[in-house]
C-alpha cells in the first residue's frame, strides 16, 4: 500500500541573520549606498577618504 503524496509544498519563512539569500541581499544594498555616499561627499567637498580619515 502506498501512501498518498502532499500536494501543497509548506512556504518557510527565510531566516532574517546568517549567510542567507536576504542577509546578501541587504549587504550588498547598503555597500552600494554607502559607495555611493562616499563618492558624492568626495565630489562635493574636493576631498578624498584619506584626507576624511586624516591618513593624507
Amino acid at each position: 500500500m502506498t501512501q498518498p503524496q502532499p500536494t501543497v509544498t509548506p512556504r518557510l519563512e527565510e531566516p532574517k541573520f546568517g549567510f542567507n539569500e536576504y542577509a546578501e541581499r541587504l549587504n550588498g544594498r547598503a555597500a552600494m549606498i554607502g559607495f555611493a555616499l562616499t563618492l558624492l561627499v568626495e565630489y562635493l567637498t574636493g576631498q578624498g577618504l584619506l584626507t576624511w580619515l586624516g591618513l593624507n
